[in-house]
């Protein structure tokens, strides 16, 4: 850990079958005036809206209600919710959904009592808050993102066709608390369960592609990638599989709560280059993501080789006897895109709706940053996502 750094994560969770009777006392530490979050209407169908909102009445709140957040939390959606928050004067908002409902609640929260326009001053000047933001809550259905325990935000912009991440730096931004029941995870369809089983492999190896000392987040990265794709197997299988569903909701949490990126450099150019996919086509964050993984990694392998040998052996299992480093680095990228093959994740950018005409306005719009083992310009961010079609 050769890296200065400081770590602060004040969330608190509950986990477990038995989570939500944490809820009510938790709500009692905020005023009445409260916001509830939510997506499409599938926690109305599953009972999970109904059990919430009558924990809500037995503690005397008045609640307001965003609904209809949607995968791809737009920047009309936020000044729409901005405007409920208002008009309520919110003292709390409670988030019920996955990380989208979770990264659109704390939008929300910093642009309440913003005198700029949120969009520009925190995802195109990526400034921080300057005014009163409100506190946030989570009850997670959806797996993935890890919003439910770090300061991020992602909002898409339809009219210029940008989707941008701020990773808040004020651990106030944070959830003060989120709750963490399996079971709620188990309504979701198969198609969204593997697109969020790799966003948590994903952010794990967006951290782990970058530095070169021997660094103890990478010895926790390495469990925390075993964990889920031995548990990412199992679940896509047999999807009501409560250990495996709870494994994966667990190490969602800690893939993404900042402890494994302590000391590190981080990449997330698989991000940049998925975001902007799904900018131009509106597509499952996880399935861009599968998309445009393999072409990435395998573009950078020469320059962290010896990261990539270390991934192939200690992840994969590759047998290293007689070959040279760039073939045991190759294979572990193979075993790589096996595994994605067995969950059903998208292999290129064609089926999720982008075109070659596309790629000139996806190239512009894929934030380049230089974190990973090499830094891109724009031609090579052309011909990744060409590699991607």
């Amino acid at each position: 850990m050769l890296g200065n750094f400081t770590y602060c994560n004040p969330t608190k969770l509950y986990f477990g079958e038995e989570a939500l009777q944490n809820l009510a006392p938790e709500l009692a530490k905020y005023g009445k005036n409260i916001v509830l979050v939510y997506g499409g209407g599938s926690i109305k169908k599953n009972g999970i809206y109904a059990q919430v909102r009558e924990i809500l009445q037995r503690c005397g709140k008045n609640v307001a209600e965003i609904a209809g957040v949607m995968p791809n939390p737009t920047l009309a959606k936020l000044y729409e919710g901005v405007d409920i928050a208002r008009q309520h004067k919110a003292d709390f908002i409670l988030a019920v959904g996955g990380g989208s409902v979770c990264d659109y609640s704390k939008a929300v929260s910093v642009s309440v009592n913003c005198q700029d326009d949120p969009w520009e001053k925190y995802f195109v000047r990526f400034e921080e808050p300057d005014c009163e933001t409100i506190p946030v809550g989570c009850v997670l259905t959806m797996v993935g993102t890890g919003s439910e325990m770090n300061a991020g935000s992602v909002i898409t912009n339809q009219e210029t066709k940008q989707k941008t991440g701020h990773v808040f730096a004020s651990e106030k931004i944070m959830p003060r608390f989120s709750i963490l029941n399996p079971r709620f995870t188990m309504t979701l369809p198969h198609y969204q369960m593997v697109a969020g089983i790799y966003d948590i492999f994903n952010h794990i190896c967006e951290q782990y592609f970058s530095g070169t000392d021997d660094n103890t987040s990478d010895y926790i990265s390495e469990g925390l990638m075993r964990s889920v794709i031995h548990s990412g197997r199992i679940a896509n299988k047999d999807p009501q599989n409560y250990e495996a569903r709870s494994n994966i909701m667990w190490t969602a949490t800690w893939a993404l709560n900042t402890l494994v990126a302590k000391g590190k450099p981080t990449d997330w150019m698989v991000h940049m280059l998925g975001q902007a996919v799904g900018g131009h086509t509106n597509a499952t964050h996880g399935m861009t993501l599968a998309a445009v993984s393999l072409p990435y990694y395998r573009y950078i392998m020469p320059y962290g080789l010896d990261k990539f040998k270390r991934f192939a052996i200690n992840i994969w299992g590759i047998k290293t006897e007689g070959k040279s480093d760039e073939q045991i680095a190759s294979e572990g990228l193979e075993a790589m895109q096996a595994w994605m093959k067995e969950l059903g994740l998208a292999s290129n950018i064609s089926e999720l709706g982008a075109t070659e005409d596309m790629l000139e306005a996806i190239t512009d719009s894929t934030f380049i940053l230089e974190g990973g083992y090499k830094k891109l310009n724009r031609a090579e961010v052309s011909e990744i996502l060409r590699a991607s079609l």
